[in-house]
């Protein structure tokens, strides 16, 4: 600070004149914490994708899916809200006969509760309608049908002179499937002419007595034509499998005129030689059969 002279010819105080030095200086200034959030937002993302790289070498391919799944819940949150889930019932129907709960709090699930093997409709059932039930008993019903069957056609072979002499080419045979019967050929006696697919006179009598006394019957059936192991010069032009599917076809047209209904019939087919019953001789005239099968009956509800 320094004093001035009063201006000439003037009574006022003089002046004072006041000079401020500013020093500079670099250090001294503040510049903010800027710097502190760029540095922390780097470490963040260095510990997720350091995070990130240790998931995907520590994980498998299913647990990561499971991750991503928790993660877009959005996504989550579509496929709950799909097809009607959202309602008021959870997609159910108030009228459905299966309706059971899907739900975190329930008791169990439907595998639990339902038999994985179980059959049938909404019937299903083990009551006196019931399927199980039902079928068990026409089971039982089934074989006294086939033991009448089987009395009646000894009986009626027994009584016929011309058929007398069949009741050793015939045979009863109880199966798993149901009642087969074998007509079997040997060295005296073809149930066929041989070579064809003709019935004689005896063997087609035979097969409509048998229609006649299962043609009242529910009980589908299954024919299978067997042969021996003789072969034939060309087997481009007529075989085995040919022989013994156009017998076993021959059995059901005989059977279906003597009054069987088309729809009972099941199976139909020919095996050729490949189940023989004299196993250590194919050429056996004996392995020269038809057998007619009459299948057990499926149960049907309230039938």
């Amino acid at each position: 600070m320094a004093g001035a002279r009063a201006p000439h010819g003037s009574n006022q105080p003089p002046k004072i004149i006041i000079v401020k030095k500013v020093i500079a200086d670099g250090h001294g200034g503040h510049h903010g914490g800027a710097w502190k959030v760029a540095y922390a937002d780097f470490v963040t993302a260095m510990m997720a994708f350091f995070l990130l790289m240790w998931l995907l070498g520590a994980t498998s391919e299913k647990q990561r899916k499971s991750i991503a799944d928790y993660f877009a819940p959005t996504l989550i949150e579509f496929k709950q809200n799909s097809a009607g889930s959202n309602g008021l019932f959870g997609g159910e129907s108030i009228t459905d006969k299966d309706n059971y709960p899907h739900k975190a709090a329930q008791s169990g699930t439907r595998s639990l509760t339902i038999p994985a093997d179980s059959t049938g409709g909404t019937q299903v059932g083990t009551g006196q309608k019931g399927t199980l039930k039902d079928k068990a008993a026409m089971q039982a019903a089934d074989q006294q049908n086939f033991e009448k069957m089987k009395r009646t056609l000894t009986r009626a072979m027994a009584q016929s002179p011309q058929l007398k002499k069949l009741a050793q080419h015939i045979r009863f045979l109880r199966t798993r499937d149901g009642l087969r019967i074998d007509l079997i050929d040997d060295a005296d006696y073809s149930m066929f002419a041989l070579g064809t697919t003709q019935l004689v006179p005896e063997a087609s009598r035979l097969i409509g007595m048998i229609a006649e006394s299962i043609k009242g019957t529910e009980n589908p059936i299954m024919i299978r034509g067997h042969t021996d192991a003789l072969g034939y010069g060309n087997p481009l032009e007529y075989n085995n499998w040919m022989l013994s599917s156009g017998r076993a076809e021959a059995t059901r047209r005989r059977l279906f005129d003597g009054g069987v209904p088309e729809r009972r019939f099941y199976r139909i087919e020919g095996v050729a030689d490949r189940e023989p019953i004299i196993a250590k001789n194919p050429t056996d005239p004996r392995n020269r059969r038809v057998a007619i099968t009459l299948l057990y009956r499926g149960g049907a509800f309230g039938e």
